[in-house]
């Protein structure tokens, strides 16, 4: 009975189901750049992400150092009555604490700022990781949670409403967009690109095949 609780476990690794239809389908053997699609509904079901390791180490590099400017330089200064003023995203969230909107300076920090670095850092982590065959165990529980953050990523609804701000307050004032709004843009950029280059795949696959069983 044991042996065959065994069986059944290995030839369910091999499986993999349609996100789509839910269709069975052994899993095929792919190479870099190949994808293969469902036969009943047409979805994707594998993609072989071509030399995704260094794709994504690098983009996330570069959204690494476009960090600290994006955050901390000034987003967009408004004239009014002959006074201007500019702020950063920092100190946006800074400014709504001190007027007492707890909870808007909260979802700000966390859906601008907390979550897209954690994010960003998991996937530099993630591909340094593969890149120089640092693979630990640990691993394995980290892109379990790492997985799940992207239903916490809120950056297009953050920019919407920069965008929507500046159509209400144009014809009142004088806007002008400084170098924090296009510094972090790039940075929504590189972290986005980052996380579309991983191959999710391919690291659950290795991951498991090396410590599954632990």
């Amino acid at each position: 009975m044991r042996q065959d609780n065994l069986i059944d476990t290995a030839n369910t690794k091999q499986l993999i189901a349609c996100q789509q239809c839910d269709a069975l389908y052994e899993r095929p053997q792919l190479k870099q750049g190949q994808n293969a699609k469902c036969t009943c509904c047409g979805s994707t079901l594998l993609e072989r992400k071509v030399d995704w390791v260094n794709r994504s180490f690098y983009w996330s590099i570069a959204g690494l150092l476009m960090l600290l400017p994006a955050t901390l330089l000034p987003i967009m200064g408004v004239m009014l009555g002959g006074q201007y003023d500019d702020a950063s995203l920092f100190e946006c969230v800074l400014a709504l604490i001190e007027r007492g909107f707890y909870m808007i300076a909260i979802l700000l920090f966390l859906f601008a700022l907390a979550v897209p670095t954690v994010r960003l850092l998991g996937v530099f982590y993630l591909t340094y990781s593969f890149k120089y065959k640092r693979l630990r165990s640990s691993q394995l529980s980290f892109f379990r949670a790492f997985h799940h953050l992207d239903n916490w990523t809120m950056l297009n609804v953050f920019m919407l409403g920069i965008v929507v701000a500046m159509y209400k307050l144009i014809d009142d004032t004088e806007l002008t967009v400084n170098l924090g709004l296009v510094t972090y843009t790039c940075w929504m950029i590189c972290s986005t690109v980052a996380v579309q280059y991983l191959d999710q795949d391919e690291i659950w696959q290795t991951l498991e095949q090396r410590f599954g069983d632990e």
